[in-house]
């Protein structure tokens, strides 16, 4: 099971936009109940560093929301391709103002 852009919480999220909110929540149990059978028994989590709190998202994401500093690992990938939309309207010259972080400045 593919769980970053999977195709059946894609038509679930199409369903929500069109207002139907029924079918929207039907596709949405059907991921979780095939994530659920596909994952129970092994890790799911993306995240390629070593942490304390690896596959535990519950956790993981309630620290984040907690410092408020900056988002979990597995989801940056995600972030990123929307920020890179949004960077495109001032053709990325935001990304000469930006210094990361060094611990960022390694590649994964």
């Amino acid at each position: 099971m593919k769980i970053d852009d999977n195709e059946k919480e894609k038509e679930a999220m199409a369903a929500f936009h069109r207002g139907d909110r029924a079918e929207g929540l039907a596709l949405q149990e059907e991921f979780v109940a095939q994530f659920r059978q596909e994952y129970a028994g092994w890790d799911h989590c993306p995240c390629l560093k070593a942490c304390r709190y690896h596959g535990n998202c519950r956790e993981c994401v309630a620290i984040h929301r907690a410092h408020q500093e900056h988002v979990p690992n597995c989801m940056r990938p995600m972030l990123n391709r929307k920020l890179r939309l949004l960077s495109e309207l001032t053709e990325h010259t935001l990304a000469h103002e930006i210094e990361p972080p060094r611990e960022i400045l390694r590649k994964t």
